[in-house]
């Protein structure tokens, strides 16, 4: 003999909740199953008549049905389920974690980083786990975002006095000088050059992109000699003025300080702050002379030794090797210069200034990080 349904009254509150969930385009297929079944309960309808209506068995419909008599609308969420026993405890998915973060050198393994597998296999090896999958320590790794098969270059800062130096300009980039603010008629260049610049012609016309592929550039080439491009990136608007030279030195850079002092707003600013490095152009004291000596308004100051990622002229750099010149196919050196130059004006059309984000107070982060002298 059939069960007896279940009587379900809704009051005003709970049917408006139900038939929210049936008309809401974002409400899980099940949840929306679930409240049409109570709507039709209350509606009268029988659990046969119900799972007809919505291809469901009697079964389902009279379950659903009781658990909303028993607890209203919580009773139609899922109930909560133990799962699978877990097989490995907290201290060994740890202890692999740990390893991970370890190099294989330091345990005798001829590797020069892990991999999930080298990992794995050596985690078996020192008994942590009778045994475990590559995909279980993966899952685990990833848990703490643990990607010791990843590596990245950095050097040591080694300049004694690193910290002051790098200040001082992440002080500029924020427009403050010896904490003061920068007046509006002040200004923060970063300037360097881009040397070794080759002009390569490919020994075939390179092929455009076409459907199922990208470009086709022959590998091949013929060298045509190599340019130096000097460069002087307004930092806060954005503005990029450069110059070509045959080569670099100190000649080529004092001509690109004039094609920048000589300009406006600069020719008639207050002061001009210029941010290098320690290249051989623009390196020591005497460069500081030189350029107090020819530009009274001209401040040079150096980054420390092994810091041209603080260098933001170095990040137009970057977009110049992507966007203008590789991969290289141009006949001559007046090719190549033609290019750099048109670049240089194209971009200062569209260009904002860069959304830089590493301050003062990152690096007095990363001293502590490193033990460096604050």
């Amino acid at each position: 003999m059939p069960r007896r349904a279940v009587s379900i009254v809704l009051s005003e509150t709970d049917r408006a909740a139900l038939s929210a969930r049936v008309r809401a385009g974002t409400t899980p297929a099940r949840d929306v199953t679930r409240a049409r079944i109570v709507l039709a309960a209350a509606d009268g309808h029988t659990n046969v008549m119900i799972a007809a209506g919505l291809c469901l068995h009697p079964d389902t419909v009279a379950k659903w049905r009781a658990r909303f008599a028993a607890r209203g609308l919580d009773g139609l969420g899922d109930a909560k389920r133990s799962g699978r026993p877990p097989v490995f405890t907290p201290v060994q998915v740890a202890q692999v974690k740990a390893l991970a973060c370890t190099l294989p050198a330091d345990h005798g393994v001829p590797l020069a980083r892990w991999s999930a597998r080298e990992l794995t296999r050596h985690a078996i090896e020192q008994g942590i786990c009778e045994t475990v999958s590559v995909a279980s320590v993966t899952r685990w790794l990833a848990t703490d975002a643990i990607k010791p098969w990843q590596h990245r270059s950095w050097i040591f800062p080694r300049d004694p006095d690193f910290c002051i130096k790098a200040a001082r300009v992440l002080d500029l980039y924020d427009r403050v000088w010896d904490g003061q603010p920068l007046g509006e008629n002040d200004f923060v260049i970063s300037a360097d050059e881009k040397s070794q610049l080759q002009a390569l012609g490919r020994r075939h016309a390179s092929r455009p992109a076409g459907p199922g592929r990208g470009m086709d550039v022959e590998f091949e080439y013929r060298r045509g000699g190599t340019l130096a491009y000097f460069a002087a990136y307004d930092v806060h608007n954005a503005r990029v003025l450069g110059r070509i030279e045959p080569k670099t030195g100190i000649e080529p850079f004092e001509r690109l300080v004039e094609h920048v002092m000589t300009s406006e707003p600069y020719a008639s600013a207050d002061n001009v702050y210029w941010v290098v490095d320690n290249g051989s152009s623009h390196a020591g004291r005497a460069s500081v002379q030189r350029m107090t000596k020819a530009w009274p308004n001209a401040h040079l100051v150096h980054l420390p030794i092994h810091a041209s990622w603080l260098n933001q002229v170095e990040i137009f750099f970057s977009i110049l090797q992507r966007k203008a010149i590789a991969p290289a196919d141009f006949a001559d050196l007046d090719a190549l210069a033609d290019r750099v130059l048109a670049f240089q004006d194209r971009h200062n059309q569209t260009a904002k200034p860069f959304n830089w984000r590493y301050t003062r107070a990152d690096l007095l982060r990363d001293a502590d990080r490193y033990d460096l002298a604050a």
